[in-house]
């Protein structure tokens, strides 16, 4: 009998743990809820839930998984915006942007971004909710979304994992979102961060030439390349302004400089990367030995690292060189690449290079207990399903990537479409400079000019981790929103 029990008992258990983990391909939760933004109380209501990406064929080939945040006391949408806020990666899900930045609810960290415990959440005071609705879309393979395979049907990788697959599939899919959701009449923008950038860049095209959607604005927040071209001498170059930010954060220029305010000295920076930096590396060797050293000498000025390092290096110092060579003499410390504000501690003073980034590490350790909580308990939406931070997206096909000259003929083709920039003057990895020199590519004519906008932070790639930047940000956003939306009765025209 004991045997027979103990027979019954295992085939029960195997059967359990064979059961496959899936999640829903098309379903929704809504919960309600309400935030004080600047001293308004808000409602609002969460839908969080699943909507398929279909083949030709009419069936479900993935489920993307997304967080809808809606205005409860505003029933006609026509004038009220819509926004659709993707993160990078490419492999990387919402929850940056959702629970640190434009969303209702924010992680309880410290004024500076860093971790604190107990972990969680609190109300996001400065959110955009109240100009806003917003949608956190996660790709396939982040989050929750995945793709759905049988084993009599596998899906093709390459339908979703590159740029230009990326963005077909998420303009299909935003165009039943939006048809759902009844909101064809709204303003629609578009915010991305980081790889985000790329995406939102090639679906502002992509929505208006294949889905025949029109936006009013796209936000990118430390934007990558968007296919613009920097290599070589422009690359170098450019290098140096966010060496001297995280110098001048970090205490190690010149006291001439550290006593200067941060803008001050980077607008000196500026200036001297584009007008003699620049030059100087287009001669390459054919540069004189005198006009190096003069170079080396200035470059070591502006950075807080040695003279020697930059002659050694032809002029052309790597990002990761700089990170373990800034604070070596000051501690051994390594600096963020993300956010140079953080510190790392490696096994060897000695090296070309950290060992970890500092801080992602450091973001994780907040985030991560934060998301999985939120969803599963205070929005309801129960799975067994991994919540990937940064999912399985790879091999990523990069070719073809001409986003930034997609959002120029999106623009060109839609008066009504500007553009704004936001970068966080510590970011290593998308820098602020290179930022701004991508949004100076992006219009050649130059007569958009007047519709292109930069905005820099006191912070890193995520700058809306520190406090200040948090306020700041979400009111530049704010502002951006007001003022693209067009008069009653302005035509859409040149």
């Amino acid at each position: 009998m004991k045997f027979l029990y103990l027979l019954i008992f295992s085939i029960a258990s195997i059967s359990l743990y064979a059961q496959k983990i899936e999640l829903p391909v098309d379903t929704m939760v809504v919960t309600n809820h309400s935030v004080n933004i600047n001293g308004k109380n808000i409602n609002y209501t969460a839908q969080t839930g699943t909507q398929p990406v279909w083949n030709e064929d009419g069936k479900p080939v993935a489920s993307l998984f997304y967080t809808y945040y809606k205005r409860s006391d505003i029933k006609n949408t026509e004038n009220r915006p819509l926004v659709i806020s993707f993160n990078g990666g490419p492999g990387s899900a919402s929850v940056w942007m959702h629970i640190a930045y434009t969303g209702p609810r924010v992680l309880k960290i410290d004024d500076e971004g860093f971790p604190v415990q107990p972990y969680g959440l609190k109300e996001n005071n400065y959110s955009i909710l109240d100009v806003a609705d917003i949608v956190y879309v996660n790709p396939v393979n982040t989050g929750y979304s995945r793709l759905i395979e049988k084993e009599d049907e596998k899906v093709d990788r390459k339908d979703f994992f590159g740029v230009q697959a990326d963005i077909k599939y998420l303009a299909g899919w935003l165009n039943t979102f939006v048809t759902r959701k009844n909101r064809w009449l709204s303003p629609k923008y578009l915010i991305g961060e980081s790889y985000g950038t790329t995406r939102v860049s090639g679906l502002a095209l992509e929505l208006q030439n294949s889905q025949w959607m029109y936006l009013n604005g796209v936000i990118l927040v430390s934007p990558t390349e968007m296919g613009v071209d920097r290599e070589g001498p422009v690359e170098i170059a450019n290098r140096l302004p966010y060496f001297a930010a995280a110098a001048w954060y970090h205490k190690k220029l010149p006291s001439a400089l550290q006593n200067k305010d941060l803008e001050e000295v980077l607008a000196e920076a500026e200036e001297f990367t584009i007008n003699t930096v620049l030059p100087a590396l287009i001669k390459g060797g054919f540069t004189s030995e005198e006009k190096k050293q003069e170079i080396a000498s200035k470059m070591a000025y502006y950075s807080g690292i040695g003279e020697k390092v930059f002659l050694q290096n032809n002029l052309d110092v790597p990002f990761r060189y700089f990170w373990k060579e800034l604070m070596r003499e000051s501690g051994g410390y390594t600096i963020g690449r993300l956010d140079s504000r953080y510190l790392g501690i490696d096994a060897k003073v000695a090296g070309d290079s950290p060992d970890y980034n500092a801080e992602l590490t450091s973001w994780l350790h907040s985030f991560t207990p934060a998301i999985n909580y939120y969803l599963q308990e205070e929005l309801k939406f129960k799975t067994d399903i991994k919540y990937n931070m940064f999912g399985p997206v790879h091999p990523w096909d990069r070719s073809g990537d001409n986003t930034g000259e997609n959002l120029r003929q999106a623009m060109a083709q839609n008066p009504n479409l500007d553009v704004l920039v936001q970068s966080g003057y510590f970011d290593g990895a998308t820098t602020y400079f290179n930022a701004k020199y991508t949004m100076w590519q992006l219009d050649p004519s130059g007569k958009m000019r007047d519709r292109l906008s930069f905005k820099g932070y006191r912070s890193g790639h995520m700058m809306y981790l520190r406090s200040e930047d948090l306020k700041n940000a979400n009111d530049d956003i704010r502002d951006f929103i007001e003022n693209s939306l067009p008069k009653a009765g302005d035509s859409a025209k040149y």
